[in-house]
């Protein structure tokens, strides 16, 4: 929840501006819905793409506050982040309702970001493994096979997020790497091998070559250090540079 729609638009300009030579990554964006907008009339002409930050699963009806997934389209959105670990711990995000939006984002020709993760109590308990496990299971129940192909999942250990603290680059691979045989083993290896899987938790400049050089880490989700726009095509720079594609 930062920026206003001109504080938005300021920031979305100046990083396509930074980003303009690359062509290999590929760069979303997503502001709070009142910044929607503006930002996609900035990010005109330019290879970014813009997403949401949530999104409800009926169409339209009498749900006041709730934004849908053809209102997220119309205003130009082609992403939508669901599942986010604020969503889950302040706002009663279930598995379930991700499931919902989940199918609801396909249904309305968006490309869901699901993201997944375990908090600090969960990881030093030794759940991390089940508490992804069921996050998956859960959120992609009944998601038919071309929705599939088209999701991405983003790895955010609760623990690391807006705290400084960030996975090794091997705790965050070991994660990945169990999501993508997980994946494989339900719903297949052509799906799970195409799978881009991101790492959100702390992300910023100076970690974000060693975590992409980790073999099952395609991308990131990045959080305080996309609020200032020389941070974050810092981020998408090296990302170019490891051969990596989506951030």
């Amino acid at each position: 929840m930062f920026k206003t729609g001109p504080e938005a638009a300021e920031l979305a300009g100046r990083l396509k501006s930074l980003v303009s030579d690359i062509t290999d990554v590929d760069v979303m964006v997503a502001p709070p819905f009142t910044a929607l907008g503006v930002v996609a009339e900035i990010l005109q002409g330019s290879a970014i793409n813009l997403g949401a930050q949530d999104l409800f699963w009926e169409t339209e009806g009498a749900y006041t506050g709730q934004v849908s997934a053809p209102m997220l389209r119309a205003a130009g959105c082609t992403h939508v982040i669901i599942g986010h670990s604020e969503r889950r711990q302040y706002f009663d995000e279930t598995n379930v309702t991700v499931n919902r939006k989940v199918k609801a984002a396909l249904e309305g020709g968006l490309i869901p970001v699901m993201c997944v993760g375990e908090s600090e109590a969960e990881r030093e308990a030794g759940q991390t493994f089940s508490v992804i496990q069921e996050q998956l299971k859960e959120g992609l129940k009944a998601i038919a096979t071309d929705g599939l192909q088209q999701l991405i999942i983003a790895y955010e250990p609760v623990w690391a997020i807006g705290t400084g603290k960030t996975a090794t680059n091997e705790q965050a691979q070991e994660v990945h790497k169990f999501i993508r045989d997980w994946v494989e083993k339900a719903c297949g290896n052509s799906i799970a091998n195409a799978l881009r899987i991101l790492y959100g938790g702390s992300v910023k400049p100076a970690n974000i070559a060693g975590l992409m050089a980790m073999g099952d880490i395609d991308g990131a989700l990045v959080g305080g250090a996309s609020l200032d726009a020389e941070s974050f095509a810092g981020i998408v720079r090296p990302c170019s540079e490891a051969g990596k594609g989506g951030i």
